[in-house]
């Protein structure tokens, strides 16, 4: 997010059961249900919002609670009292003390990988 841009927000006394998409950042105060579809943004899971949800996003920070898969291209974070069930996919993973979670954890860092063997290599291609 840019600076001086501020993500859309879904209050404490909203309730969404469906789909939500989006192409910004998205902070959570309230209660979804069903997905949650941000590709290349980043979802806030606030400390009193319910997701019960698949998330899909660039980074996904969590301190309420969260029962559903998560996956992102940059890092997930868990952040102290944050509960959350289910599947993580993602480049880099955070937990912070007193968070809970349940569920599996994949993560994918080819790409950094990639990127950092890229920076030492040698500028001139190999000879066949």
């Amino acid at each position: 997010m840019a600076s001086g841009e501020s993500a859309a927000v879904i209050g404490k006394s909203v309730q969404i059961r469906g789909e939500v998409k989006g192409n910004e950042d998205l902070m959570v105060e309230g209660l979804v249900e069903g997905t949650i579809t941000l590709n290349g943004n980043r979802l806030t899971v606030g400390p009193h919002a319910r997701v019960q949800a698949n998330v899909v996003g660039r980074d996904v920070v969590v301190q309420g609670s969260l029962e559903g898969d998560i996956q992102a291209t940059g890092r997930v974070e868990l952040r102290a009292g944050s509960r959350v069930t289910g599947d993580i996919r993602a480049g880099r993973l955070s937990v912070e003390d007193n968070a809970i979670y349940s569920g599996k954890v994949e993560l994918d860092g080819t790409a950094s990988a990639e990127e950092k063997a890229g920076a030492h290599a040698p500028a001139t291609a190999p000879v066949a």
